[in-house]
């Protein structure tokens, strides 16, 4: 299983808003969960089996100086 996020950025904050289970490299699950969305999104699949980790992937790979939110369950990613 794999994980992917959804989020939106805000200047140079990534806001998760959004987190799916999904079998590893399923398009056509992922093109569902992101069809007919308006505005400009962020998403990413994570080849983990739990949020927090997929969380910690999307942290560690943000530019210094940007920050993720989990809205999702509110993780705070170890730096």
């Amino acid at each position: 299983m794999s994980v992917v996020l959804i989020g939106r950025w805000d200047a140079e904050t990534l806001e998760i808003e959004e987190s799916h289970a999904v079998r590893d490299g399923d398009l056509e699950a992922i093109g569902a969960l992101l069809s007919g969305r308006s505005g400009i999104w962020w998403s990413c699949e994570y080849l983990v089996d739990r949020h927090r980790d997929a969380v910690q992937r999307a942290y560690e790979n943000l530019a210094p100086g940007q920050v993720l939110v989990d809205e999702v369950e509110g993780f705070d990613p170890v730096p």
